[in-house]
């Protein structure tokens, strides 16, 4: 049983669901959303399909996992996984992955693990993309719980306990796993890093010293690959928004755009990492180190995880040369295939509107969508301790 003092961040219980998803199958927005995502599915038939399922956990692993694969079949060449062998046993982990898709990179991560015979995981997703009701009622039935993206002041501390307590609560007394990115928000030009706050909050509860509270919630990082990332050009468009006006802030309209294209986009080949469980590698952290300093190690060492394991393409080696102004990596692509990227950059480029009189800078636009795919090759060879 799940401890009160949750109940505004954890999903629906059991007794919930049916209440829910009938409040969701009504909801109109909801409709209109459904009908685009599944477009071969009739509402009758989907509200049939979903009313079979009475529980939180079936309604995850039935309706949640139709959903997402049908996604992958229109948006995508293959989803698939690598690093089962790491996990040795079916315990609760605490996944950390990098962050790519607001939506995608939980959904593809749970279906990766049903695939493998693994328990689906509890999702973190922030109160600021819960945009619309039927929104909340539809993660809250997929196992989701909130974080508050920007409590009071006051508030701060005591939401970031409570998140603590829940993720670890998940992990020591309900047996179940769950799944939080390394930062709060997508990393818009790939170079991806795990914030010490993350960490730091992740550390609040429990008991022992820094490195003990950390074992007992069995992290493992994740390495998400992508090899066209849909909304490239939205997050190009937010970098030069945020560089020519400092105090620019998406709008609400902008998180759905970006969530409707994460979604619908071509994603192309898509993989999914396990590293090596944290425990594996805790002892090298010197205990003896300041507070500020372990969590900094921590950090490296989760980072490392995630580098060495992304699964590199074509793109990636091509944007990289393209920067570069050489050929140095010709050896991992084509004449055809850096053709292609090149042009793919292009189209994207293109699709880049400022509506508020901003002036597009074309050159930064495409040098930051190269650094986008560029960045995964340039992280992966300092994990490797290659220059």
């Amino acid at each position: 049983m799940v401890d009160c003092k949750f109940d505004d961040i954890r999903p629906f219980s059991d007794e919930e669901v049916p209440s829910a998803m009938d409040g969701l199958l009504k909801d109109p927005e909801f409709e209109k959303f459904r009908s685009v995502v599944l477009s071969g599915l009739s509402s009758e038939e989907f509200s049939s399909y979903c009313r079979q399922f009475v529980t939180g956990k079936g309604f995850k692993e039935n309706v949640g996992y139709m959903v997402v694969n049908h996604i992958v079949e229109q948006s995508a060449f293959s989803l698939d996984a690598s690093g089962r062998s790491r996990l040795k046993e079916d315990k609760p982990f605490t996944y950390i992955s990098n962050h790519r898709d607001i939506i995608l990179d939980s959904a593809f991560l749970n279906v990766c693990l049903k695939n493998i015979g693994h328990r689906m995981c509890q999702i973190a997703i922030g109160d600021n993309l819960l945009k619309r009701p039927w929104i909340k009622t539809l993660v809250k039935l997929l196992g989701s719980f909130i974080v508050k993206r920007k409590p009071d002041i006051r508030e701060m501390l005591h939401e970031s306990n409570k998140l603590s307590s829940y993720i670890r609560a998940c992990i020591t007394e309900l047996d179940e796993s769950v799944w939080i990115a390394q930062r709060e928000g997508r990393a818009k030009d790939s170079d991806d890093r795990t914030q010490t706050a993350l960490l730091k909050m992740l550390a609040m509860s429990g008991e022992g010293d820094l490195l003990d509270r950390f074992r007992e919630l069995n992290i493992v990082p994740v390495s998400l690959s992508y090899e066209y990332d849909p909304c490239d050009y939205l997050k190009a468009r937010e970098l030069q928004a945020k560089r020519d006006n400092p105090q620019y802030a998406k709008s609400p309209m902008e998180d759905l755009l970006n969530m409707s294209t994460g979604l619908r986009g071509y994603k192309g080949r898509v993989h999914i990492t396990f590293g090596s469980p944290l425990n594996n590698v805790l002892d090298g952290v010197n205990k003896s180190l300041p507070n500020k300093q372990q969590l900094e190690a921590v950090a490296d060492l989760i980072d490392r995880e995630i580098h060495r394991h992304y699964r590199l393409y074509p793109g990636n080696y091509v944007a990289l040369d393209l920067l570069h102004g050489d050929a140095k990596y010709s050896a991992h692509y084509s004449e055809d295939e850096k053709s292609r990227f090149i042009e793919y950059v292009l189209r994207q480029v293109h699709k880049i509107v400022f509506e508020d009189g901003m002036a597009k800078d074309e050159a930064f636009l495409h040098q930051a969508i190269l650094r986008m795919y560029a960045n995964p090759v340039i992280n992966q060879l300092v994990s490797q301790g290659v220059d």
